[in-house]
């Protein structure tokens, strides 16, 4: 049993190893005060300053954080708005709907960037953020879609109609009674559309053009040439990620103490005022 165990822990070690060591040492290498990526010489904030003061990684990165904030406020809203829709909607009609969803997402990234480029070719749309945030959009759609659609099925279909029989009117229903029924698909759709623009490298370097970068594209062309100021960059995306995990655990967390707090005290406010009427009978 013992050896099952040290083998189970040794095992998760060696992927935890795996997965993390790479990030520890991209992390550790953007101090570098050298080129060097294979021996760390000095302390220095060297690269750090580069990456601030040059504007192409600058503007990639306002390309990448705009096109992934729109694309994903989009592409939500379209994909909560069709999954909706789905439910009311015959069951042929559904499930080929349904089914042409897929496709977007077991498509390989190529054949979808390809795809895109030829259309926006012969619709002789001239490349550039544009035509990104719409190839952005037409990959996270699908996304959201297959996210929302099963918290919709367990929605009871009744439930619009008994809002509005209430005095709700239609768009009250949806925004006060559905959506919030559909929170929890509806940020899992968003987080899964975010990551995917965000990280984006094959479609977005297909369809762009006009020297319209973003992030990956940025660093797939620092690969061609020895640029730690990769480190520097990719060491500040990972601190964002971990900040944004830690404010998402931790700030629900402080919630409910705090709502269970609110309770333990209104119940012992309660119980107080029993004493005290209690002790009023008495006298």
């Amino acid at each position: 049993m013992k050896k099952k165990r040290i083998g189970a822990v040794l095992y998760i070690g060696i992927c935890f190893l795996f997965f993390y060591l790479p990030i520890v040492v991209t992390m550790i290498y953007s101090f570098n005060s050298s080129k060097s990526l294979t021996r760390f010489e000095s302390f220095s904030l060297r690269w750090y300053e580069n990456l601030f003061t040059n504007g192409e990684i600058m503007n990639a990165v306002y390309v990448s954080v705009t096109i992934a904030l729109l694309a994903t406020a989009i592409s939500t809203i379209l994909g909560t708005l069709t999954a909706i829709g789905l439910s009311k909607s015959r069951r042929i009609l559904k499930e080929l709907i349904i089914n042409v969803n897929n496709i977007p997402i077991m498509n390989p990234d190529i054949v979808t960037a390809i795809s895109l480029m030829i259309l926006f070719s012969s619709l002789k749309m001239e490349k550039g953020y544009l035509t990104m945030l719409l190839a952005h959009i037409a990959f996270c759609t699908p996304y959201v879609i297959t996210s929302v659609y099963p918290k919709v099925r367990n929605l009871d279909p009744n439930l619009a109609n008994a809002a509005m029989d209430l005095g709700a009117t239609p768009f009250q229903a949806l925004t006060k009674v559905i959506l919030p029924m559909l929170k929890e698909g509806i940020y899992a759709g968003i987080l899964l559309a975010f990551t995917m623009s965000f990280d984006d490298f094959v479609i977005s370097y297909f369809v762009t053009g006009n020297g319209v970068s973003n992030i990956s594209i940025i660093v797939y062309n620092m690969t061609k040439r020895t640029n730690p100021t990769i480190n520097a960059l990719s060491t500040l995306v990972i601190l964002v990620i971990v900040i944004t995990l830690v404010f998402v655990q931790v700030i629900p967390l402080l919630a409910r103490r705090k709502r269970e707090q609110g309770e333990a005290l209104a119940e012992m406010g309660e119980i107080n005022e029993i004493d005290g009427m209690q002790k009023e009978e008495r006298i």
